[in-house]
């Protein structure tokens, strides 16, 4: 474990190629709020940790893999889009008379957003929207959207 703990500190405190920042950290506001994290692996490439909690102790953990490009020209505004999935438990007791029901969602997830990095404060802001299937236990198409606040850590 000190191991594997290790390997991720070095991994992200690498240097990135061309984006505004390598690792970012913050939190998501919207109908699935949260906490999220977001490392570059290369020039336009990134991946994303999304934590969200929703429902009667609840949580959702998304792990994404997305393509940033620079969005109309303009300097630190990028788009961003890609795929994942997600996995997420929930408790539905207060629901059903309390009763105690356990349930777990499993799928895939899409994402499309548009972020900006302020370049005088280490901090950047994004919106998204973010499709996800469930094909498990919940199964149908469903869809959430969020405001994300990023502190960058390097």
């Amino acid at each position: 474990m000190k191991r594997l703990f290790f390997i991720l500190i070095i991994a992200l405190s690498l240097p990135g190629l061309s984006q505004n920042y390598n690792t970012a950290i913050g939190v998501r506001a919207g109908n699935q709020s949260g906490l999220t994290i977001k490392h570059f692996m290369g020039s336009d490439k990134a991946i994303e940790g999304i934590l969200s909690f929703y429902y009667h102790n609840g949580a959702t953990l998304t792990g994404l893999w997305t393509i940033n490009k620079k969005a109309f020209d303009v300097d630190r505004l990028n788009w961003s889009y890609g795929l994942g999935v997600h996995v997420g438990f929930w408790d539905d007791e207060y629901y059903y008379y309390h009763d105690h029901y356990n349930h777990m969602s499993l799928g895939i997830d899409g994402i499309l957003g548009l972020e900006y990095t302020i370049k005088e404060i280490p901090f950047n802001i994004g919106i998204d929207i973010k499709p996800f299937f469930d094909v498990y236990e919940h199964a149908g198409f469903y869809g959430a959207a969020a405001l994300s606040i990023r502190y960058i850590l390097k």
